[in-house]
């Protein structure tokens, strides 16, 4: 039987279940990826494991996310990262090396491996030839122990690329139509494969881009073949040894289609606040803008920011416009000085920022009160930005340098100037930023400063209970919404009663001190729609409401990470057999749950009842055996134990 491309990859690293969608699968990991807001927590849980050595192939902790030193925490954290890093045989990525996907591209990216990592964006390196997915921290530590990763067997939907890409017209324009065509929810329990003739005018940091916001489509991951693009892209990184070829067979076949003629696209923008609000550029010409902003793992490669700098280099920016420069890596950053890009981009009056994930997770960047900022982020989601009130729309590099020029939304077509052709920059050897682990780990210790906490321990859920309902929300909460990253959040990443007073403070203020009230009681639940937990695949959305005694989320479905997240710290998580149940239940309900250890072990559907009407609502869950051995345990660190 012929093979598409991601049919391979997870043929030859099956370890239980069958290909069959809907099937829970086991999927052995060769490589795995960490970065600092929420590898913290992966080490922390190595050590709770009492693990010796990781048994991947390689794993990599990336310094990414928290780069700014303010106080002691962010460095305090950058030495006990390296420090668990060389203990547990983990290669180590130094602040200032760059963010963690289009490094590990470089670095350490295989055709034909599996790669998880606690960052939904890892999805990025299935430009590769890979099959890299994002996850909770959790289950990436379980990986670095040398467990399978479970995951439901995707449908694969085969995307068709045709034609060429137009002037003005780049790889973020590709993703965007996807987004427009499809939503955020399109692309829930599938795998997308890109195939076709298109493919021969992406580069491999093209295909990157595309890959990196099928997150944002909702995707298991996004899947490109390894071909002599490839190739190419891994003897310009000196690793061409390292290549094989993975194709789809002739005849493969995709429980999905759809087709992209290349030469039709036209630059596209995503309004707010979702990265699926797409409209021509053209559309919404002439708005202004306070920002425009290049950078971040959506648009993380040297043609990104070199036509940004050709098509300002010798003009001004716009009075009044911050354009913020925010290289991907290192190598980027000096490839940019030796071609004087960086000179271009300075003196049309741009700010250049370190080598990190700053603005595009709210660290550092920020946008002015009720002032557009243009970004060629992946998300746009409210208050991500760091501003509470935001206007962040996204685009391709073009559109952001030619805004930025002009002071408002501009379509770069209508630009006076020809087309720029970008070179591809010389390879550069440089000071090795990412550290392999020592041969011998025995004697290593590990650095823990004032602010690293300890992982506290959770009960099983109990069997018969009254549950307040603490909050009700409507569609597509994101984890940001949950628990917000930025300057303010994340340093407190490995300090969970720290991090726990901000959970939904961008929603309901007051949840906090609520949620403590009622945590003598017995704990509380929350409501919610569509998509709940759609975004980042930070576990501390769940790990810190948990603290909090959150029990149970009923909604009406889930984001795929995020559900395995509430699975992993012993959270109930169910949804509702009629979406229009939703409507009958209000904040502050109390709801009665009797023998739920039966009911959710003899099937998948069971009742449970309103206490001041009595009226009763069917609820149902979604968990394999596997996953309620989790859920009864108290959460998987418990499981992980009584397993040893």
């Amino acid at each position: 039987m012929p093979l598409n491309v991601t049919q391979k990859l997870i043929q030859e690293h099956l370890v239980s279940g069958d290909m069959t969608p809907g099937e829970e699968i086991g999927l052995k990991i060769d490589q795995t990826l960490t970065q600092d807001a929420t590898g913290t927590m992966v080490m922390l849980e190595l050590e709770a494991m009492e693990i010796d050595k990781v048994k991947t192939e390689v794993s990599a902790q990336y310094v990414d996310h928290n780069l700014i030193q303010s106080d002691h925490r962010n460095p305090d954290d950058h030495l006990f990262l390296r420090s668990a890093a060389q203990k547990f045989g983990v290669h180590y990525s130094r602040p200032g090396n760059g963010v963690s996907h289009p490094v590990h591209m470089q670095e350490l990216a295989i055709p034909g491996k599996t790669l998880l990592g606690s960052d939904s964006h890892t999805c990025a390196n299935g430009c590769m030839g890979m099959l890299a997915m994002g996850a909770g921290g959790i289950d990436v530590t379980m990986a670095m122990a040398g467990e399978p990763y479970y995951v439901e067997m995707p449908r694969v939907m085969g995307v068709k690329l045709t034609g060429r890409l137009p002037d003005w017209v780049s790889a973020k324009d590709v993703v965007l139509e996807m987004l427009r065509r499809h939503t955020v929810n399109g692309g829930v329990g599938k795998i997308i494969e890109y195939y076709g003739p298109g493919l021969d005018d992406l580069s491999a940091m093209d295909r990157h881009v595309i890959a990196n916001m099928g997150a944002e489509l909702g995707a298991t991951t996004s899947v490109f073949p390894s071909d002599k693009e490839v190739k190419r892209f891994m003897d310009t990184q000196g690793r061409v040894d390292e290549w094989s070829e993975l194709k789809a067979d002739r005849g493969a076949e995709y429980d999905e289609h759809d087709e992209i003629d290349l030469s039709e696209l036209v630059p596209l923008i995503a309004k707010p606040t979702s990265p699926d609000n797409v409209v021509p550029v053209e559309e919404i010409a002439g708005e202004e803008i306070y920002q425009s902003y290049i950078g971040s793992s959506a648009n993380p490669g040297y043609r990104d920011f070199a036509i940004a700098a050709e098509i300002v280099k010798g003009r001004q920016i716009a009075n009044g416009i911050s354009f913020d420069i925010n290289p991907t890596s290192r190598l980027l950053l000096q490839q940019l000085v030796e071609n004087g890009h960086i000179a271009s981009l300075l003196s049309s009056g741009a700010r250049l920022h370190q080598a990190g994930c700053n603005g595009c997770i709210g660290m550092g960047q920020a946008p002015a009160t009720e002032r557009n900022s243009l970004r060629t982020t992946p998300r746009n989601f409210p208050g991500r930005s760091g501003t509470k009130e935001d206007s962040v729309f996204l685009c391709s590099p073009e559109t952001a340098a030619a805004s930025a020029l002009s002071g408002v939304i501009t379509d770069p077509r209508t630009l006076d100037m020809e087309h720029p052709e970008i070179a591809e920059a010389a390879a550069i050897k440089m000071e090795e930023m990412l550290e392999a682990p020592p041969e011998d780990t025995s004697n290593i210790e590990i650095t823990k400063g004032p602010n690293v906490t300890s992982i506290p321990d959770f009960d099983p859920i109990e069997d018969n209970f009254d549950m307040p309902v603490l909050l009700k929300m409507e569609d597509n909460i994101s984890t940001d919404e949950i628990l917000a990253g930025g300057s303010r959040v994340l340093p407190f990443r490995s300090n969970i009663p720290k991090i726990s007073t901000f959970v939904f403070e961008g929603i309901d203020e007051t949840y906090t001190e609520r949620s403590e009230e009622k945590l003598e009681e017995g704990g509380h639940m929350i409501v919610a729609g569509n998509n709940y937990g759609q975004g980042s695949s930070r576990e501390h959305a769940a790990l810190a409401p948990r603290y909090l005694g959150l029990k149970v989320v009923l909604v009406k479905n889930f984001a795929r990470i995020h559900l395995q997240n509430l699975i992993n710290f012993g959270i109930l998580p169910l949804t509702f057999v009629d979406a229009e149940d939703h409507k009958k239940i209000e904040q502050e309900d109390v709801i009665e749950f009797r023998k739920v250890h039966q009911a959710i072990r003899d099937g998948n559907t069971f009742t449970i009842r309103l206490k001041d009407s009595g009226e009763e609502i069917t609820v149902k869950h979604s968990m394999t055996s596997r996953h309620l051995d989790i859920l009864l345990a108290g959460g998987i660190i418990n499981w992980a134990k009584q397993r040893q």
